[in-house]
């Protein structure tokens, strides 16, 4: 599913720049829930900005299911991105003057993935498995961190991407709320997702299938865990 050759990522600032990724090489597979960890200023940011096209290497290559990112000009890139990657942020960055059924029939307008109908109905869809389908015709204000993500989540499966990724997705939330959704990002992988998260969450063994650790822009460290063995009850995803 992905795949990054020689990949270094270099930021104007001193003499020589900053270097925020050094040389990562790094293959991960589909259909897995894969946590990016390390301390803050290690690349983690940057790593998934660069698989999700949102910014470019300064040099190596990046494959994304057989496309070759890097080598994508903005229209082609920002067409892919639409089609292929879900974001999903720490701060939900939701529209605040669109409803939240609105907000997750944005990127299908945008892709024009499906006439006004049909979205409208995927929406809906969405939201009622992420557990806020109640919630549909309100405002962002209106709804909780924890509702809020959930509907960041439906509108980042909007237009049914293969990629999903995620910065920080629980630090704007409560401990029991943060596990929700972790749960809901993991089902989201067993479902057949890839999904890269970025995280400062101290014990991701028991929902990530594979930990990435990072450290001065460079991998140090990647684990397997026993993820693909879980399956969750309902009521949690749905806590």
């Amino acid at each position: 599913m992905i795949e990054l050759s020689a990949v270094s990522k270099i930021f104007p600032g001193g003499e020589c720049g900053f270097i925020a990724l050094d040389h990562i090489d790094l293959r991960l597979p589909t259909s897995e829930f894969v946590a990016i960890v390390g301390k803050s200023g290690s690349g983690k940011s940057t790593l998934i900005n660069l698989i999700a096209g949102i910014d470019r290497p300064s040099s190596g290559a990046i494959r994304v299911g057989g496309t070759k990112v890097e080598e994508l000009d903005e229209s082609r890139l920002a067409a892919w991105r639409g089609r292929n990657v879900g974001v999903v942020f720490q701060f939900f960055q939701l529209l605040p003057t669109l409803t939240i059924l609105e907000n997750v029939m944005l990127p299908m307008d945008f892709c024009q993935t499906l006439p006004p109908r049909q979205a409208r109905e995927r929406a809906l869809r969405l939201l009622a498995q992420v557990g806020v389908a109640d919630q549909a015709d309100k405002l962002p204000s209106s709804l909780s961190g924890g509702q809020q993500q959930r509907a960041a989540i439906a509108r980042a499966l909007a237009n049914d991407p293969p990629l999903i990724v995620a910065d920080e997705p629980t630090g704007n939330l409560d401990s029991h709320t943060a596990q929700a959704v972790l749960v809901l990002l993991a089902n989201l992988a067993q479902a057949g997702k890839t999904v890269l998260m970025v995280t400062h969450e101290r014990d991701m063994t028991q929902f990530a299938d594979r930990i990435v650790t990072l450290a001065d822009g460079k991998v140090v460290a990647q684990t397997t865990t026993a993820g693909h063995a879980r399956r969750w009850p309902r009521e949690v995803a749905h806590a």
